[in-house]
């Protein structure tokens, strides 16, 4: 157990995401999850964590283990094409996670996926959160256009909104 992981854990507080993250910033988050959306065929829910409280904190869950289990509860990986991308931010940690569905992963690989949060990242630790983020869904958004172009007007399986944990 990582005590100074539990002390920023504990110090993080909700505030902190409301002030990066206000309402006009999770507006903009939305419309670009939007206007990707009709570029491609596939489905990006984006989700920011402040911090890991209770059970997950004191099992030292990672921010990788966090993000598979948020991807299984919002049920990203329930789309007709598998095509379903979780962007996952754990302030606390500093850490951006990728979740992709089976059909996706299969064709951008791990590797594609820890570029595009690595760049988040550095966006972040410039304290550019809502043009890390918003670029971060453009990279995504290219991917899946390339492996999953449109198909006329195909339902929005998943909602577009961000989602503050």
């Amino acid at each position: 157990m990582d005590i100074r992981r539990i002390g920023r854990h504990l110090v993080e507080h909700r505030w902190r995401v409301r002030r990066l993250f206000p309402p006009r910033v999770l507006d903009a988050i939305q419309q670009a999850i939007k206007a990707g959306e009709a570029t491609h065929s596939g489905q990006i829910r984006f989700v920011v964590e402040g911090a890991l409280d209770g059970v997950p904190l004191l099992r030292n869950q990672l921010a990788r283990e966090r993000a598979l289990d948020v991807f299984a509860h919002l049920r990203i990986w329930d789309t007709a094409h598998n095509n379903g991308v979780l962007i996952y931010l754990l302030l606390a940690d500093r850490d951006v996670e990728i979740v992709a569905d089976r059909g996706i992963h299969a064709k951008v690989g791990a590797e594609g996926w820890e570029a595009i949060c690595r760049t988040m990242e550095e966006d972040f630790r410039a304290g550019h959160f809502e043009h890390g983020v918003i670029k971060g869904i453009e990279a995504v958004s290219s991917e899946l256009a390339r492996h999953f172009p449109p198909q006329g007007r195909g339902p929005n399986e998943l909602p577009d909104a961000p989602v503050v944990m």
